[in-house]
């Protein structure tokens, strides 16, 4: 086999712990239940820190756990600096950090920074004081819209009492900020600096790229935009204005500021970092953001949506890692969300619906191969694993749980779904409670053997993908992601770093890393042979002698 290689540039931050970290994303309320209510909760997440640390995870990412209404699952924060009654207190929290370090786990938060709740008190107090207050000033009120659409569908805009719209490129209950506001900046500076403070070691930043509209707030070409159905076909006037640099320049330097070992947080002794959720569609979009100076990394997110395809993932692949190298920057890879269906439903149907979803899928009406979608997840997992660089793994992902498509229509709980008059589901699918032992819903969600039911519905055959039933099953996927992850801990060749492509046969993926490591995934429909090597460290499903089946990943030495 041949190789293909190329000069990279000299990374930042290099020999942050960030760089090569393989985060959990903890999704709170679906997590696990410490009270019974049928929903989850920081001391929930405290009580299962042992499965986080059996799976041999760096860090976990939490999901919005403030105070909020739930418009948007907590993503319409009402107050930015306590914990929300139903997930606990700011006691919780702090145990949560402590605990997590105690067992080398470093705790992320979200924060929201594009809009809040509509509950949020400067929200109220805008709504209060009428057109031209300074109190609106703090957020975007017009006396006439333009014509921007919301992401979750539907327009942008949301008429008050007194005659003015203000903007929401999301739910109608999570008004956008007014990024220009000296107020805005520097209540998020006091932000960053309170959950540093409390040991946080960073922060997700959720729709990073949106901050700041365009000057004028200049109408859309109509249909430009995209939406929850639809991409957009370029750059939209509120994404990557060029303020973004200035801003996330300033965060860095708070960030900075705090040293790896700060007396008044021993929970985190590292350097604290940021990711940032931004959907670019162009390197060029994303590359003034990994200058060194501003944010730490971006996610990959390029797998997420690409079908089951060797030809179509390298293409990914190559992509975001030529601009990890020019840059020096660094770019997490992801493959699943709570934004997006599961990995095993979506490498399970028909890969050209994944390419172009129907107006039948989108309403989750399609056939699915949970036993393909498995396969091609566990060799996907092998793949996401061994990529050069950090790793983010999606709450039940190390399980093999599919999309839950059969919600009932009254237990939806996504804006989009109604937002979209119904034709989308939304996300809930991916957002079930996690399945911990039992045979039935709810699956010990919550402590004490309670049978609350769980705030989304669980479905009736997760008995076998429970942890239980997976934990001392060798050939289960929770035992693959963790025999995975101790591999990657120990190997020289895994975390940061570079990949040399080998030549291989088509519908095959295959690439080396120094030193004495090579990775095989089979995305074809044939065997094929394995790549010479020493020893098989581990295969995603059973090997035929010296053949790799189809849908099948392989780490050799």
């Amino acid at each position: 086999m041949s190789a293909e290689t190329e000069s990279p540039a000299q990374p930042y931050d290099q020999g942050a712990w960030w760089r090569d970290a393989v985060v959990y994303q903890v999704y709170p309320r679906s997590f696990a239940d410490a009270n019974g209510d049928g929903e989850g909760d920081l001391p929930g997440v405290l009580s299962r820190l042992g499965h986080l640390a059996d799976l041999g995870v760096d860090a976990i990412w939490l999901s919005p756990f403030y105070p909020s209404p739930l418009a948007d699952g907590g993503y319409d924060v009402a107050d930015y600096c306590d914990v929300d009654p139903r997930y606990g207190t700011l006691a919780d929290f702090d145990a949560l950090v402590a605990g997590a370090a105690a067992k080398n786990i470093k705790v992320i938060v979200d924060i929201v920074p594009n809009h809040c709740s509509a509950e949020h008190p400067w929200f109220r107090a805008a709504l209060a004081a009428g057109p031209g207050s300074p109190e609106r000033e703090r957020f975007i009120f017009r006396d006439e819209p333009n014509n921007w659409q919301s992401v979750f569908g539907g327009p942008a805009w949301t008429r008050v009492p007194d005659g003015q719209w203000y903007l929401h490129l999301f739910d109608s209950g999570q008004p956008d900020w007014n990024w220009r506001h000296p107020d805005v900046v520097a209540m998020f500076e006091r932000v960053l600096r309170f959950w540093l403070d409390r040991g946080v070691a960073g922060f997700r930043i959720d729709v990073a790229n949106m901050l700041f509209k365009q000057d004028g707030l200049p109408d859309v070409v109509p249909g430009s935009q995209g939406g929850p159905l639809t991409p957009g076909h370029t750059s939209m006037p509120y994404e990557h204005q060029p303020e973004l640099l200035e801003l996330y320049r300033s965060w860095r330097k708070i960030l900075d500021s705090y040293p790896g070992d700060r007396g008044a947080a021993p929970a985190c002794t590292a350097p604290a970092c940021t990711v940032a959720e931004m959907w670019s569609g162009h390197p060029d979009q994303a590359r003034p953001y990994l200058s060194g100076d501003g944010l730490a990394q971006l996610f990959g997110f390029g797998l997420m949506p690409t079908p089951w395809s060797a030809e179509e993932f390298r293409t990914v692949i190559d992509a975001s890692h030529r601009l990890a190298r020019e840059t020096g920057g660094s770019l997490p890879w992801v493959l699943g969300n709570h934004d997006v269906p599961r990995m095993v439903t979506r490498f399970g149907v028909d890969q050209d619906l994944v390419r172009a979803p129907t107006p039948e899928v989108l309403l989750g009406r399609m056939d699915v191969d949970v036993e393909l979608g498995t396969r091609r997840a566990r060799a996907a997992a092998l793949l996401l694993l061994a990529l050069p660089g950090g790793a983010y793994i999606y709450q039940g992902d190390e399980l093999g749980l599919p999309e839950y498509l059969a919600i009932p229509d009254e237990a939806r709980q996504d804006p989009m779904f109604e937002r979209t008059l119904r034709a989308f589901i939304g996300r809930d699918g991916c957002r079930v409670p996690l399945p911990w032992s039992g045979t039935a819903p709810p699956y010990a969600f919550g402590a004490g053997g309670t049978r609350l039911p769980t705030w989304l519905p669980q479905p009736e055959d997760w008995a076998a993908l429970t942890v239980a039933a997976q934990r001392d099953d060798p050939g289960s996927t929770l035992n693959l992601y963790r025999a995975a992850l101790a591999i990657r801990r120990d190997h020289p060749a895994l975390g940061d770093g570079d990949l040399t492509w080998l030549d291989a046969p088509p519908g095959v993926l295959a690439f080396a890393r120094d030193p004495g490591f090579t990775l095989m995934v089979n995305f074809g429909a044939e065997p094929v042979p394995l790549a010479w090597h020493h020893d098989v460290l581990l295969a995603s499903g059973p090997l035929e002698g010296d053949l790799l089946p189809p849908d099948t990943g392989v780490w050799l030495a």
